[in-house]
């Protein structure tokens, strides 16, 4: 019995040591295979030769050796031929298309176009500083009469304001009808003197007319408005003593209105005086008044950061009234030349450099730096960094820049290229 044991047990061990031979036999072969394949792997990888080093940031600027950023504090990260970051797609991004359906993204090609100048903005109507009649008193005298009692009261030309009485004017009236009842040869000279002194002290020719057809003196003269307006200051009041050179009436021709509109200081020299306009406002609904730049005002508000352009608008049926909103818009009749146009919103402001992302392939984006022109309505002048037929994102460009500029961090965290002290741009 126990020699039957034994040799069950010696059968055993002898079939177990066979397949243990067997095994190693065939399986070593196949390990030493892989491990050489293996080594030739590392040799491969450790032999590729970078193309150039970049800085991910700035992926336009290319150096042909390793070294420290010049735009960040950080190593230049390596791009080889067959890396995700190679010439071709800079350093850009690969989005699987449904992320980017979820992303939102739209693009828009870059065309080739005129800029269009139609610049609006908004201001207020006030009255015409050039149409305005001042009437004072040129003697000393009294008020005895005011016809128009308050200020913003309309007039027209010719209205009587005030009766005044002036003795100085009673004395020159004397004079001159005095002059004119005598007989004589040389008594036409005598007359134009006396007429001429009741000019000095302030007699108008209408009134000096009144005299003259009267054949009297007339101890109580009306003073009359020169123009058509609005009283806009009164300070004459019935029973005042008036001086030469005071002050009664100040009136402000309302046939035609200023309109002083705020443009923005970055786009104020799209403005030129001469400049056609259309003005509207919401108080006269579809009614468009033409008219055009009188002026654009030497100053800056430091508030707002706008200029004034004077605009100068008739207004014969007196429509407009001072301190009406209007909204203008600018029609300027300068050619531009044509530029590549891109959708402003497109375009990534960092603070001090312009970014836009540029759809290379289908999924595939790249960031890319430009420089850009004049804006308005809507669209960016583009004067140096795209072509026209490139594509570009208009929305959800943010997160895909935002996408790139941490696939850079994350190159530049895995690899480390040596320190060195000289580096040169690839020409």
């Amino acid at each position: 019995m126990k020699i039957r044991s034994f040799i069950i047990i010696i059968s055993l061990v002898t079939v177990g040591y066979a397949s243990y031979r067997l095994g190693f036999n065939q399986g070593a072969p196949k390990a030493l295979d892989a491990m050489k394949v293996s080594d030739t792997t590392l040799s491969t990888a450790s032999e590729k030769k970078p193309l150039y080093w970049h800085d991910p940031m700035v992926p336009n600027q290319r150096f042909d050796k390793p070294g420290k950023s010049p735009f960040m504090d950080m190593e230049l990260v390596p791009v080889y031929a067959n890396d995700n970051t190679n010439a071709s797609k800079g350093n850009g991004v690969t989005i699987d298309s449904r992320v980017e359906q979820n992303l939102g993204v739209r693009t828009a090609v870059v065309a080739q176009g005129t800029l269009a100048t139609h610049l609006t903005a908004v201001g207020n109507i006030a009255y015409n500083e050039r149409d305005v009649a001042q009437v004072q008193s040129r003697s000393n005298g009294f008020i005895e009469h005011v016809y128009v009692r308050a200020p913003l009261d309309p007039v027209k030309k010719g209205q009587k304001l005030v009766d005044v009485y002036v003795p100085d004017w009673i004395a020159a009236q004397e004079e001159y009808l005095t002059v004119l009842k005598m007989n004589g040869n040389h008594l036409e000279g005598m007359a134009d003197a006396a007429r001429e002194r009741m000019r000095l002290v302030g007699m108008s020719d209408e009134q000096i007319n009144q005299v003259t057809k009267s054949g009297k003196v007339q101890t109580r003269l009306s003073i009359t408005t020169p123009v058509s307006g609005i009283v806009t200051e009164l300070t004459a009041r019935e029973g005042m003593t008036i001086n030469p050179g005071a002050a009664l009436f100040r009136i402000n021709g309302v046939s035609s209105v200023w309109v002083n509109a705020e443009v923005p200081e970055h786009v104020a020299s799209q403005v030129r005086p001469g400049d056609a306009v259309e003005a509207r406002v919401s108080a006269l609904s579809g009614v468009v008044f033409k008219g055009r730049v009188n002026a654009v005002l030497p100053e800056v508000n430091p508030t707002t950061r706008t200029l004034k352009a004077r605009i100068e608008l008739t207004n014969l049926h007196g429509e407009l009234v001072p301190g009406m909103f209007a909204t203008i818009q600018f029609l300027s009749t300068r050619s531009n030349k044509e530029s590549l146009l891109v959708p402003s919103e497109a375009v990534i402001q960092t603070g001090t450099r312009s970014v836009i992302m540029v759809e290379k392939t289908q999924g595939n984006y790249e960031p890319v730096e430009i420089e850009t022109g004049n804006e308005a309505n809507g669209l960016t002048e583009v004067t140096k960094g795209l072509e026209a037929g490139q594509k570009v994102v208009v929305s959800g460009q943010f997160l895909i820049d935002s996408e790139a500029n941490l696939k850079g961090t994350a190159s530049r965290m895995s690899d480390t290229p040596p320190k060195v002290t000289g580096q040169g741009a690839m020409k």
